[in-house]
């Protein structure tokens, strides 16, 4: 990953320091920016369904299985829909979801 993307991602998701989109809209209108935003609102996705996932009090799991592509699988089931949910993560997806609050301890030891 971009480390110019890594870092807007990281500014996006900063509750201390947060990023407006509005007041830097020349940032985002980069191709360097539209990936920040679209790996920022993929993480915040998978991040809302694991924390959910924990309030049902089921476990986020984590496969270590890496595929052609390097990415790590991650499956979260839910009872109350009777569905679940897979995503793929590049290595540094993963690194910057393990950052964000709850998520370290909901994959407990599979990071």
């Amino acid at each position: 990953m971009d480390p110019f993307v890594r870092r807007l991602v990281e500014r996006l998701h900063d509750p201390a320091r947060p990023l407006s989109r509005n007041r830097h809209f020349h940032t985002f209108d980069t191709p360097e920016g539209r990936m920040a935003l679209k790996v920022y609102r993929r993480l915040n996705s998978i991040h809302k369904d694991i924390l959910a996932c924990v309030r049902e009090g089921r476990r986020a799991r984590l496969f270590r299985h890496v595929n052609d592509e390097g990415e790590h699988r991650i499956e979260l089931h839910f009872e109350r829909i009777a569905g679940r949910r897979v995503s793929h993560l590049k290595a540094a997806e993963l690194e910057l979801l393990a950052q964000l609050p709850g998520v370290r301890d909901a994959l407990e030891g599979d990071l």
